[in-house]
């Protein structure tokens, strides 16, 4: 079986230490929204949120971005929060920012001490990757080195050399997410990620979109995957199953491979 490498904060296991970790997503066009998504998602209790702050209307607002991103954290509860920016190209929102205003806004989020992990792209430029890994680490933040495709699914031996690559770039999370054409492709999501746990030393983060990517999302952490995104208040992306059919799944694979393990 893999070797499990689940994703720490400060030195211990994120949220309950389940693996995989639940992730959810809100994506609120404006703060009443957002606050409203919070309330909602806390209550399911996951192990984490994840704040698109491209669907943010104010994200032009560095003072009020990191005002909301303080007022998340305090109504989570405890939650650990991960602020992400995706990309018009990686399937993200049109924003009103450039390259180098988004580097800003990340640093001060991560300088005012509102969350835990930053997602960055490692598409983007090699010296503005270094700039936001800087920037996490000053802060004690965890940096989560992401690739979409929304188009395809690029072959194992592809998506072995992302993961490989987001170790390279000082990574503490490598994630992948790509878009399959046939069952063939989610094999190829499921084989880079088992090959992949078993070479790198940091926590690896995968998963297949659409229909056929709900089997990596509620299977891909038998092959190594530290985390699955779950629907709470609203999808981030396609795909995405609710946190209560996930809770089932998991209950119900562990219980059987628990089994199996002492069978064995």
């Amino acid at each position: 079986m893999h070797t499990a490498k689940p994703i720490t904060l400060h030195g211990k296991p994120l949220g309950s230490g389940r693996f995989p970790a639940l992730c959810t997503p809100l994506v609120g066009r404006n703060r009443a929204r957002i606050l409203e998504e919070v309330a909602c998602v806390v209550a399911l209790q996951p192990d984490l949120l994840e704040w698109r702050v491209d669907f943010f209307e104010g994200i032009a607002n560095t003072v009020e971005v990191v005002a909301l991103a303080s007022e998340i954290r305090q109504a989570a509860g405890g939650i650990p929060l991960l602020f992400t920016r995706r990309s018009i190209r990686e399937g993200g929102e049109p924003i009103a920012l450039g390259e180098e205003e988004v580097i800003a806004l990340i640093e001060a989020v991560c300088a005012g001490g509102c969350v835990e992990l930053v997602d960055f792209e490692m598409n983007n430029d090699p010296g503005h990757i270094a700039q936001v890994r800087a920037a996490a680490r000053a802060r004690g933040v965890a940096l989560v080195l992401s690739y979409h495709n929304f188009q395809s699914t690029p072959a194992q031996e592809v998506l072995c050399q992302r993961f490989a690559q987001a170790q390279a770039l000082g990574a503490d999370v490598a994630k992948i997410a790509v878009m399959p054409q046939r069952l063939e492709d989610v094999l190829s999501v499921l084989g880079a990620t088992l090959a992949s746990s078993q070479t790198l030393d940091i926590p690896l983060v995968s998963m297949s979109m659409g229909g056929y990517g709900a089997l990596t999302r509620l299977f891909g952490w038998t092959f190594g995957s530290a985390m699955s995104f779950v629907v709470g208040a609203g999808t981030s992306a396609p795909g995405q199953v609710p946190i209560a059919d996930m809770n089932a799944v998991l209950e119900i694979m562990q219980r059987s491979l628990a089994v199996q393990a002492v069978q064995s």
